[in-house]
């Protein structure tokens, strides 16, 4: 009968290697660093293979989890460095989301100030952008 330490070790190669040829976003490469760990508890002794199952089971899911939280990057307000101007194709309600033309393309677009209706057809200051969404200030509410 093979020796489960060595299976546990090829195990974790493959795992490790699929995670150059399968980009699995860390999972397949945490499983088989669980499966290495595994390896070298089954070469200290733990001998029931249940066991091992069960412990690689439990430290691959809590390695994915813990490098979910430590690995992926922290979604960020992007922010534009220098306002540029665009102009409203459709007015922007107060609170709510209209379209500008910006950059030669049409964005959703949503006013800075919460209370201020914006018209269509003005020009407008883009201050950041919030996912897909750009983040206007009027030019008149400049001005003044």
């Amino acid at each position: 009968m093979p020796s489960f330490t060595l299976i546990w070790l090829l195990a974790g190669a493959v795992l490790c290697l699929m995670e150059l040829f399968l980009p699995s976003a860390f999972v397949a490469f945490m499983m088989g660093i669980s499966a290495f760990v595994v390896a070298l508890l089954s070469g200290v002794g733990l001998g029931n293979v249940w066991l091992q199952v069960v412990v690689w089971l439990l430290l691959s899911t809590l390695l994915i989890v813990l490098s979910r939280r430590f690995l992926q990057p922290q979604r960020r307000k992007s922010k534009i460095q220098d306002a540029v101007i665009a102009e409203t194709l459709t007015e922007i309600p107060p609170g709510k989301t209209g379209r500008v033309l910006y950059e030669g393309n049409s964005w959703q677009a949503r006013c800075d100030d919460d209370k201020y209706t914006v018209a269509p057809h003005q020009r407008v200051y883009v201050v950041r952008r919030e996912g897909t969404t750009l983040i206007v200030i009027p030019e008149n509410l400049l001005n003044s």
